[in-house]
């Protein structure tokens, strides 16, 4: 009986393929959050109309809600668009070139939006964690604690920069 010994090269594509298919379903799973966070948004505006213009009563939490939760799902769901290439792209340039230098370029704009993303997500968590031990509030009427409504802003970042990471790992269609 022979037993088949993988070479390093193989067993790193594998963890490759697995980082690749672990971050789609991640982005995919981030989606329907987001879409859930774009409906409260919503949501929350309907009953703000209801409560204001049929009920004749003051509102005092729903507009602010509206705005995290769908900033919030702005970002939550970034990594899949990036996923299904649903960002806007201009290609004219790259596809008249194409070749060498349309995948020079399309992994210098990939480098340039990693290192933008990771930066935007290394200074949303260090956002989140000041908002957190200091107790910080957004000072509104409704006035509830500052660090939920960063929490999307720095996990949405963090999703797209591993995003990133996977697609140029997948490469260039």
């Amino acid at each position: 009986m022979t037993m088949a010994i993988s070479s390093p090269h193989s067993r790193r594509l594998a963890l490759v393929h697995v980082y690749i298919r672990l971050m789609d379903s991640i982005s995919r799973a981030s989606a329907y959050l987001a879409a859930a966070m774009f409906i409260a948004g919503v949501l929350a505006i309907c009953h703000m109309v209801f409560v204001r213009y049929l009920l004749g009563q003051s509102t005092s939490w729903q507009t602010e809600f509206t705005i995290f939760s769908v900033t919030g799902a702005m970002l939550m769901g970034s990594a899949y668009v990036l996923m299904t290439g649903g960002h806007v792209a201009i290609t004219l340039l790259p596809d008249a070139l194409g070749g060498i230098a349309k995948r020079v370029m399309w992994w210098i704009a990939s480098l340039f939006g990693l290192v933008f993303c990771a930066a935007l997500a290394y200074g949303s968590w260090v956002y989140v964690v000041e908002a957190f031990h200091g107790k910080w509030t957004t000072g509104t009427v409704w006035n509830p604690p500052l660090w939920p409504a960063l929490l999307p802003v720095s996990v949405g970042a963090t999703l797209l920069t591993l995003q990133y990471v996977a697609e140029m790992l997948r490469g260039e269609d």
